[in-house]
């Protein structure tokens, strides 16, 4: 079973992994919705479609609003 010959410090371990940085995702602008976006994935509007490739692929829901008939108790 493969060990390790001798322990290795935090400070070696450290600067082995200071080279795996995280990338800044890509960003695009849809045409259709003028959206910002990440390319290739769907996404939101701010109404709730969703939306990929310039298409809307699913509809959000209706919001429907109720008026509050306040009965008055005396």
């Amino acid at each position: 079973m493969a060990h390790p010959k001798s322990r290795i410090s935090k400070q070696r371990k450290r600067k082995r992994r200071t080279h795996y940085k995280a990338s800044v995702p890509s960003l695009t602008v849809c045409q259709t919705t003028g959206e910002t976006h990440q390319p290739h994935r769907a996404y939101f509007d701010s109404e709730g479609n969703m939306f990929y490739n310039g298409n809307m692929i699913v509809k959000g829901p209706e919001v429907v609003e109720e008026e509050f008939g306040g009965e008055d108790e005396a």
